[in-house]
């Protein structure tokens, strides 16, 4: 199937924009590859302190003559997604030796888990973390000990940090290696009927913790799909994962021999073999337009309308929310699940998962099938299914149709004809609003505004009755500069109420909501943000502000002679505690939403 024209289109803006630092990018690893450091480099004094404790593996590292893969991981066993990840170093280092290579712990990286911060203030941090992941994976692999490179980590800004990191040493092959979802839980409609009920204060906080714990119950990755779930999704499109790696359950021995696999494979691509497949160029402008794509054929993430930005920087490529915007009118919606639909991650792969996706959107033509992959070939690969047969691990062809057409539909059928990711300009600035999970009748919504500064004041305010009526509620000073772009996830059930009760309801924000962003229309990520002048900090109460995701606007209809005269809102901002104060160089230096919200790219150059 010939490519769709308007992917075709958008691709060819991003390489013609791209194309000054794409070529710096690819003489960076180039050079990096012939003349930076790595083993043969090194004195006598550097070699044996990276070979002093490697036991049984040291005669190999010290002799030179098999890779040597440094592993990033963000192990931690609070973070569930992350606790599988215990094991896989001393299991990876056996793999290794199965193909005469060795694997070594390269470097460890912080994995916070946005669902214990969420609402509170280390949920500051959040955002930062991607960018202190990123430095650390650039430590551990500065070693110049490694020939090829294994990442661990699945959740929100772990993947990208991971990746970010990993593409200034874009010459060495490199896999990312998932551990999979935990087994379903409580229904996820269940789960969202008693967190709104005890918004209203119809449950207790022993019933609402209940539930949360009937829904987060054992190790792996949550199984909404939310930016977790999504960065799986992008991995498997980019074709950076062993195929069909991202949806299996941890423990199991298809999850077990997938991880092997990744391992021995890292060792056939690297650059003394005829099957060279560097991450940077891998990772190139089609993968990020495939990843863009999956995105909106899969109804993910607003937050990746930020992290993929900063990825495609790492690489030297430039993407913006123009294109997002353009790649969304042409990309069918073929997936509903949890907040878009009723099923979780698991019964997305039990209705023919990433491997149907995949190969749906190729045979129409609507992904780069042309990539440079970690795999075998092309993108081909990553439209079939992995499975065990007895003892080997095998691919067969996904199923010829979906198993579940709640969930799961062919591009000719989709569940919207759109992606639901939409561009939002005007008076206020730009924004993204995600409607894959709204109901049309509220694509537009017209209302006087409520101007608040903090999140608990909305909850404040919604407890007191004060927002019983037609609304659009506006969060300002929640952005990267302000206080690191925090979630304000814990307002979706609140606002939910309120629009259950027949009002209409929207959120403006210079902040992030979830990875799961629902029903209610969020226009989110507003740039420029209202500390830097952003204009909304000339919002006052009682403006009508319009949201309009039909024709793409974010508006204060408000008389352009008073919206003049009007001088910017000031905010006293507390930036002290829990940690948040080590953060202030990232604040300060960090870019707009649109550019990745980054301060170790801006600052960098990149």
């Amino acid at each position: 199937m010939t490519l769709h024209p308007d992917i075709a289109a958008v691709t060819d803006r991003i390489i013609a924009r791209s194309k000054q630092g794409r070529s710096a990018y690819l003489e960076l690893i180039a050079r990096e590859r012939d003349k930076g450091v790595d083993r043969p480099r090194l004195s006598c004094g550097n070699l044996a302190h990276g070979f002093a404790a490697a036991g049984n593996d040291k005669v190999v590292i010290r002799g030179g003559k098999a890779m040597n893969i440094g592993l990033v991981t963000a192990y931690n066993d609070m973070l569930s997604a992350h606790q599988p990840y215990a094991r896989y170093p001393e299991q990876m280092k056996v793999y290794a030796r199965e193909v005469g290579s060795t694997v070594q712990v390269a470097g460890g990286v912080p994995a916070m888990c946005d669902g214990v911060t969420q609402g509170q203030l280390g949920m500051e941090l959040s955002l930062f973390s991607r960018d202190n992941i990123a430095m650390g994976t650039a430590i551990g692999l500065s070693h110049g000990m490694f020939e090829g490179a294994a990442l661990l980590g699945i959740c929100d800004k772990i993947v990208p940090g991971l990746l970010m990191g990993a593409l200034r040493f874009g010459h060495l092959p490199t896999i990312l290696i998932p551990a999979g979802p935990m087994p379903s839980g409580l229904a996820n409609k269940e789960k969202q009927r008693i967190r709104q009920l005890y918004a209203e204060g119809k449950a207790t906080r022993d019933e609402l913790l209940e539930a949360e714990a009937a829904s987060y119950h054992d190790a792996g990755t949550c199984t909404f799909y939310g930016t977790a779930n999504s960065n799986q999704m992008m991995m498997e499109v980019m074709g950076l994962h062993v195929p069909g790696s991202a949806f299996v359950n941890p423990g199991t021995k298809l999850r077990q021999e997938l991880t092997r696999a990744a391992v021995h494979r890292i060792t056939q691509i690297g650059w003394e073999g005829s099957d060279y497949r560097p991450l940077g160029l891998c990772v190139d402008e089609k993968a990020i337009v495939n990843a863009a794509i999956g995105l909106l054929a899969t109804g993910g993430s607003t937050n990746h309308a930020i992290h993929l930005p900063a990825i495609a920087r790492a690489a030297g490529i430039i993407i913006d929310w123009e294109d997002m915007d353009r790649l969304s009118a042409a990309i069918p919606l073929i997936t509903r699940i949890y907040p878009n639909g009723s099923g979780d991650v698991n019964h997305f792969q039990a209705a023919g998962g990433m491997g149907y996706v995949i190969r749906e959107l190729l045979d129409a033509g609507l992904l780069h099938r042309d990539i440079m992959t970690v795999w075998d070939g092309d993108l081909t690969a990553y439209g079939r299914t992995p499975v065990m047969d007895g003892e080997t691990l095998e691919w067969v062809e996904s199923p010829a149709e979906t198993l579940d057409d709640t969930m799961l539909r062919p591009p000719a059928t989709p569940f919207l004809t759109d992606g639901g990711m939409r561009l939002l300009k005007g008076n206020l600035g730009r924004a993204m609003i995600k409607t894959s999970a709204v109901d049309k009748s509220r694509w537009t919504i017209e209302a006087p505004c409520r101007v608040f500064s903090d999140q608990d004041d909305v909850i404040t305010a919604f407890k007191a009755g004060e927002l019983e009526c037609d609304v659009v509620v506006v969060v300002r000073f929640q952005g990267p500069h302000a206080n690191g772009m925090p979630e304000l996830h814990k307002l979706t059930p609140p606002l939910g109420v309120l629009q259950d009760k027949g009002f209409r309801v929207a959120l403006v924000t210079d902040g992030r909501m979830s990875g799961a962003s629902g029903k209610v229309p969020a226009a989110i990520h507003v740039s420029p943000e209202a500390l830097n002048d952003g204009p909304l900090g000339l919002l006052r109460d009682g403006d009508i502000v319009r949201v309009c995701a039909e024709n793409g606007e974010l508006t204060a209809l408000v008389d352009k002679a008073e919206w003049a005269s009007r001088s910017h809102a000031e905010m006293a901002l507390q930036s002290f505690g829990t940690g948040r104060e080590l953060f202030a160089l990232m604040r300060r230096g960090a870019d707009e939403a649109e550019r990745g919200a980054s301060a170790m790219l801006a600052l960098a150059g990149l």
